[in-house]
C-alpha cells in the first residue's frame, strides 16, 4: 500500500469512529436543553413580572436550587455511564441542592409567621406545577436515556433515576421562570415532587433503554 493510500484509509476510519461518551452527553445536554426551552416557551413562557421578580432573593433562590440539581445530576449520571468510574463525588455532591433548599426552608420558617406557613407552602399553582415540571421533562429525559445507552451503566436503574432527576433539574430551572410562588416551602414540596415523577420514570425505563 502506497503512503497517500494508507492515509486516506486511516482518515476513512477515524471518520467512521463513533462520537465520543463525552462528546455525547455534551450533545445531549445541549439538546435536551434546546428541547426544554421549546416546550417552555410554546406552553408557558415567563410570568408577565419576570424582569421585577428578578430583583428578589426568593425568585433567584429556585434557579439557585434547580441548577445545582441539574449540575450535579449530570455529573454524576455521566460517571454512572461508565464502568469503573468513581461515583462518591458526584453522588455526594448531590446532596448540595436539598441541603441548601433545606436550609431556605428553615429561614423561611423563621422569618414568617407560623400562621402563614400553609398559605407559601400551598401557593397558587400546584397543579401548573405538577403538570408541566414533568411535561418540559419527557423529551430530555428520553434524551439522557439515549446518551446512557450510548455508554454502558452497570447500574442501570440507578443512572436512568439520575437522568430523571437531571431531567427534572433543567425542566424545573425553565418552569421557575414562569412558576409565581417563590416560596423555598413551595419549592421544597411542589417541585420536588414533580421532579420524582421523573426520576421514578427513569428508573422504570432505565433497566430497558439503557441495558447492554
Amino acid at each position: 500500500m502506497q503512503t497517500e493510500d494508507l492515509i486516506n484509509a486511516l482518515k476513512a476510519d477515524n471518520a467512521r469512529q463513533p462520537m465520543s461518551l463525552g462528546r455525547t452527553w455534551q450533545v445531549a445536554l445541549a439538546g435536551a436543553t434546546l428541547a426544554a426551552a421549546v416546550v417552555f416557551w410554546l406552553s408557558l413562557g415567563p410570568r408577565p413580572d419576570f424582569m421585577a421578580a428578578a430583583h428578589t432573593l426568593r425568585f433567584l433562590f429556585k434557579f439557585v436550587a434547580t441548577l445545582m440539581l441539574a449540575s450535579t445530576a449530570f455529573e454524576l449520571v455521566r460517571a454512572l455511564s461508565r464502568p469503573g468510574s468513581n461515583v462518591v463525588r458526584p453522588a455526594l455532591l448531590m446532596a448540595a441542592a436539598p441541603v441548601t433548599v433545606a436550609l431556605a426552608v428553615v429561614t423561611e420558617l423563621v422569618a414568617v409567621p407560623s400562621d402563614q406557613w400553609r398559605t407559601v407552602w400551598w401557593g397558587t399553582n400546584i397543579s401548573t406545577c405538577l403538570t408541566f415540571i414533568p411535561l418540559i421533562g419527557l423529551v430530555p429525559l428520553a434524551v439522557f436515556l439515549l446518551a446512557l445507552r450510548h455508554g454502558a451503566p452497570t447500574r442501570p436503574a440507578v443512572a436512568g433515576a439520575v437522568a430523571g432527576l437531571l431531567a427534572g433539574g433543567l425542566s424545573a430551572t425553565f418552569y421557575a421562570a414562569h412558576c409565581p410562588d417563590d416560596s423555598p416551602l413551595f419549592v421544597a414540596t411542589w417541585y420536588s415532587i414533580a421532579i420524582a415523577g421523573l426520576a421514578l420514570l427513569g428508573t422504570i425505563l432505565g433497566p430497558r433503554v439503557a441495558r447492554w
